[in-house]
Order: C-alpha cells, then structure tokens, then sequence
C-alpha cells in the first residue's frame, strides 16, 4: 500500500493494516500514532482526519489494482487463458482480504469511499472483464453462445456475495452459514467456477451430448 518509503507511506500502510484488522470505527488516530510511532500531530500534517486518510488509503488501493489490472487486459503477448488467470487472481489479491465487516463499516461511517469503492469495482474489474471475455471470444476460446454480459453479472453477484453482507442477507440461512468462509477461498472458488464451471470433465461430456 505504500508510497515508496514516505513518512505518508507509512502511514497509509499502517493505516490500512489496521483498517483490514479492526475495521474503520474502531481504528482510532490514536492507534495509528502508535503503531507508527508517530505523533498525532505528524498524522494531521498529512491527513486531515481519519477519513481522509482512509479514503487516500482505498484510492492508492484502487490506483495499484488498476494498473494491474490494464497491465493485463492490455497485454497482446500474454496467452488468454492465462491472461483470464491472472486477471481473476489479481481482482482476488486486493479484495480478498478486505472482510464483509470493513465493507459495512465503509457502508454505514463512510459512504462517499464506499460509493467511490463501488463505483471503481464497476467500472475497472467489471468492464474490463467484460472486454477480456469479448476478446476470448473472438479468439475462439469462449463459448460465442455465452451472453459476455450474463457472464459478467455473475461474476459481478458472486464477488458481492463475498463482500457484501446486505446481499448475503437476502438467502435462507442454510445458505447464508454452507457460504461462510474466508474471503479468500471463496474468491479461489468464484475463480475456479469462471475458469472450469462446476461440472467434471466426464458430466461435461455427458451434458454437452444430453
């Protein structure tokens, strides 16, 4: 999360740390001086409240995760499937350990990141995945039947349900407690899903020829 070795750096990697571990209302400016060993008069020089400076921690978050993510989408020498790959494990690097808790605490305390948040998922992960599943169908290695916007919406609902209680709050129980895990095997399973579907090689013969 860091800007190079900057005192602001720092800062914002403790920041975040702290954010991911205690969530947004119970990180106070207090624990960040502490654990940066810095005055709160030296965190004020450079942000001026705790939203602020979770606001500029999500926005370098959104800034890396870009990149990334265009390095990948862009790149004309990287094969698709690994491409597809590396786009799927890069989107699950930098949310996954961003837990449902920290999500509905941006929600409810800070709702102008969490739009901001929301509107960045839209617009790099979503899209762009869109354009990377046209691309594998030009090529030939995506099913042409396939809807590329069906295909997006679902791979849109599934990373909600791993980050977005409201969303999960919608299904029986049952559902809600066999869904529970941690964030980052459910992404490793949404991935697997996207990648191979649910079925085995052998029932995906048979379905095919049904």
């Amino acid at each position: 999360m860091s800007k190079k070795n900057s005192p602001e750096g720092k800062i914002l990697d403790v920041a975040y740390g702290l954010f991911l571990e205690k969530g947004y209302r119970h990180t106070t400016m207090d624990d960040i001086a502490q654990e940066t060993g810095m005055s709160k008069k030296t965190l004020y020089k450079y942000f001026p409240g705790k939203l602020e400076l979770l606001s500029a921690a999500f926005d370098l978050l959104c800034t890396r995760m870009r990149a990334k993510v265009e390095g990948i989408v862009d790149n004309r020498y990287l094969a698709f499937p690994l491409k597809l790959r590396s786009f799927l494990s890069v989107v699950a690097t930098y949310l996954a350990p961003i837990n449902p808790e920290l999500f509905e605490d941006l929600r409810e305390h800070a709702p102008e990141v969490w739009q901001e948040l929301k509107a960045y998922i839209n617009e790099s992960a979503h899209m762009r995945f869109a354009k990377l599943i046209e691309e594998g169908t030009k090529l030939g290695l995506v099913n042409p039947r396939i809807n590329v916007s069906l295909v997006v919406m679902l791979y849109a609902a599934a990373i909600q349900a791993i980050w977005d209680p409201k969303f999960v709050e919608q299904f029986p129980e049952a559902i809600q407690k066999g869904a529970k895990m941690p964030p980052s095997d459910a992404f490793e399973q949404a991935i697997t899903i996207i990648y191979s579907g649910i079925l085995t090689e052998e029932a995906r013969n048979e379905f095919q020829n049904a």
